[in-house]
């Protein structure tokens, strides 16, 4: 009976032919459907809103600032090269704008990219590398590296790898009691040094070609014992006499090293240089300076240079030392030394 009843409604009343009739026939509310839709996608928009679209990695930090402080190139502000044995502990004055744990810091051999060792820094000072020759120092943290290349780590060659007279096949001789095993004074270690890099800037007016022997080898690598505490006199003495002129400004100054680092070798062939002579040690250096800017080296430019080399010792007492003039005409120089005593006489 009920289903004879269905099918002559369906005979009164025929279903529309097209979907939407047909749904509208039997009751599907499909307004409401498209409400609930739009209300959706307006309360995914308020939520987007409320709280952000869906989270983006944050972008790296830019390079650490990083830059010499104003000790860092001693107390003339000229000296650029520092000096280490392998693996020592060494002052590399920087400034940072972070917390040194945020950051790390590379050793990268000079004409190089990939950093060779890293350094730790440990009260204020870093490890130098392992391994002898030129360094910058980088600074990294997770948005790059900034690189300290105003000032360069030399790593020396221990002076206990000389083999005999000799390092490496280059001939140096024999320091005062090295024979005997006595604990005379000698240098800590040498600078390895090809012959690209005997142009690189010791100080403002210095470079390491001017501490190279002037003996008769030619093979490379040559070595060379060099002083730091000497290139900071030397610069003071010269800054001393740039301010003499120039107003309130400093003038140039041209400098002629004749002499810097004497293998004991070369030294005891040298006329009338003394068999302790301070050139041995690396902290001593032959020097002509146009003090009075009249365009020629003579006994007036070297009077000068005394005077100059008096007044720093007297404002800076531990660079103390030893002073020597030798007037020879055009050929006039002075020697001037860091031994740590002063010395004073007249060649």
């Amino acid at each position: 009976m009920g289903e004879d009843l269905d099918a002559l409604y369906e005979q009164q009343n025929p279903v529309p032919a097209t979907p939407f009739a047909r749904a509208r026939a039997r009751g599907i509310p499909i307004l409401v459907f498209g409400i609930l839709a739009l209300g959706s996608l307006l309360a995914l928009r308020r939520a987007d809103a409320a709280f952000g679209p869906g989270s983006t990695p944050a972008p790296p930090p830019p390079p650490p600032f990083a830059r010499l402080t104003e000790s860092a190139m001693g107390r003339s502000r000229g000296v650029q090269m520092r000096f280490a044995l392998p693996g020592e502990r060494v002052q590399f004055p920087i400034e940072l704008r972070a917390a040194p744990s945020s950051v790390t810091f590379e050793w990268i051999p000079l004409g190089e990219l990939a950093p060779l060792d890293s350094a730790r820094s440990v009260a204020g000072t870093l490890n130098a590398p392992q391994r002898p020759g030129f360094y910058r120092l980088a600074v990294v943290n997770a948005g790059g590296r900034t690189i300290i290349d105003s000032l360069t780590l030399a790593v020396m060659v221990p002076f206990e790898e000389k083999q005999g007279s000799s390092l490496n096949g280059y001939k140096i001789g024999f320091y005062r009691g090295e024979r005997w095993g006595r604990g005379e004074e000698r240098p800590r270690g040498f600078l390895e040094v090809s012959a690209p890099q005997a142009d690189l800037p010791l100080s403002a007016h210095m470079r390491v070609s001017d501490f190279i022997t002037h003996d008769e080898q030619t093979r490379w690598p040559r070595y060379a014992a060099i002083d730091g505490r000497l290139l900071d006199k030397l610069e003071l003495v010269f800054d001393e006499i740039s301010s003499w002129h120039g107003g309130e400004g400093r003038a140039p100054v041209e400098v002629d090293v004749h002499s810097g680092f004497r293998t004991p070798l070369y030294n005891r062939r040298v006329p009338r240089a003394a068999g302790d002579s301070r050139h041995q040690y690396g902290d001593a250096a032959d020097i002509a300076v146009d003090a009075n800017r009249d365009g020629r080296i003579d006994s007036k430019d070297i009077r000068l240079i005394e005077l100059a080399v008096e007044i720093v010792e007297k404002k800076y007492p531990d660079l103390v030392g030893g002073l020597g003039v030798y007037m020879q005409g055009s050929a006039s120089y002075a020697h001037i030394d860091a031994r740590g005593t002063r010395a004073r006489w007249r060649g």
